[in-house]
């Protein structure tokens, strides 16, 4: 084999036109993901870039946007009550799933301010 996967660039998640002012508050304002430039090219389709830990994610715009209700990326989180106590603050809705509590793994899911779903989790076993 000739070729070799490296991981993962960035995700984008898919929102509405004039999404970037919701994008900020919910991704910067609340997570804490700071707000990167995208290229000069791009920025006449809209949307907004964020850093996430060594990942980046994309808000792009969709015509006939529809959210991501199922399909979703995971974002692991050191401190995940934390995170959660802090999303409650600010009136975010969290659901908590126990699936994965026998691998020793804890999570829950939020919906973006467009309707994705969006997973923290936290490994609790050591690295």
């Amino acid at each position: 084999m000739t070729y070799h996967f490296y991981g993962l660039d960035h995700i984008q998640l898919a929102a509405p036109e004039g999404c970037e002012t919701a994008a900020r508050h919910f991704f910067n304002t609340l997570l804490g993901w700071a707000e990167i430039p995208k290229p000069e090219n791009l920025k006449k389709r809209g949307g907004v870039w964020f850093q996430c830990g060594i990942h980046q994610v994309h808000i792009g715009v969709q015509k006939d946007f529809v959210p991501a209700a199922k399909a979703h990326p995971a974002f692991r989180v050191q401190n995940l009550n934390e995170l959660r106590e802090h999303l409650h603050r600010n009136h975010i809705q969290t659901i908590d799933d126990q699936a994965r509590v026998e691998e020793g793994i804890r999570r829950f899911y939020v919906n973006d301010p467009f309707g994705n779903r969006l997973e923290f989790l936290e490994s609790l076993l050591p690295d």
